[in-house]
């Protein structure tokens, strides 16, 4: 490790005690997510997910931020994609347990996701991220694919932010074989859907942050993937 991986674990050190020393900084994010939870996941995920690239870039290339890495867009883009992340958290967390109340040994599900920890709470949550994963993800790790094939096409400049994206031209350039032989058919199945099963295990205020901590581990995936394409 060098200076700088100590200066960064420091700043985290930092950004965190006081959610844990002060009740009114962890009261203050409860009310946030009562009160504007989509402001507040805008913040969790282009934090926590930039965040994730800056150290996925740290293996990759050796450097937090290197040049034309785009700081800004990809906060604004990560943040956007949180909001999205929520709303979509929102309706798979509601939507499958109530489909599943119709049917007879599922009758419970939706009181039983509400509840405290149980084997028919943890069935729901592994039915809510197969369907989630299975549905929502790959679009979703596409759309992202996208937007960062966009960011680096204009150097990490902000104002790639205001550019129509070549949708055509970037999904014609995406490296399938990579996007579903190692992000879709390894990372779904083996880290995404048993994460997001624990996720919709957890109390509701922690939902949408213990994902965005998760986006963390996207930001590595990202890098191992780029590090298989160049050595194909």
């Amino acid at each position: 490790m060098r200076k700088v991986d100590f200066i960064v674990i420091a700043i985290v050190i930092v950004c965190l005690l006081p959610f844990f020393i002060f009740p009114a900084v962890y009261n203050a994010y409860l009310a946030g997510n009562q009160h504007i939870p989509l402001c507040m996941a805008f913040l969790k995920f282009g934090i926590l997910a930039t965040f994730g690239e800056m150290l996925g870039s740290r293996i990759k290339n050796g450097t937090y931020l290197p040049n034309e890495f785009g700081l800004l867009p990809k906060f604004i883009i990560w943040g956007f994609l949180g909001m999205w992340i929520a709303l979509a958290m929102k309706v798979f967390s509601l939507g499958i347990p109530g489909f599943l109340s119709h049917y007879a040994p599922f009758a419970s599900m939706p009181a039983a996701m509400a509840g405290e920890f149980s084997g028919m709470k943890l069935l729901g949550a592994f039915c809510i991220s197969v369907m989630m994963n299975t549905s929502f993800a790959p679009v979703f790790m596409t759309l992202h694919k996208v937007c960062d094939m966009h960011i680096a096409e204009h150097h990490g400049k902000v104002s790639c932010l205001a550019k129509v994206m070549p949708m055509r031209q970037y999904l014609s350039a995406i490296d399938w074989n990579v996007q579903w032989g190692f992000v879709f058919k390894k990372t779904i199945p083996l880290f995404w859907i048993p994460a997001h099963t624990l996720t919709f295990c957890l109390p509701k205020d922690f939902q949408v942050l213990f994902a965005a901590f998760c986006s963390i581990i996207l930001g590595l995936f990202l890098s191992i993937a780029a590090m298989k394409k160049s050595r194909d």
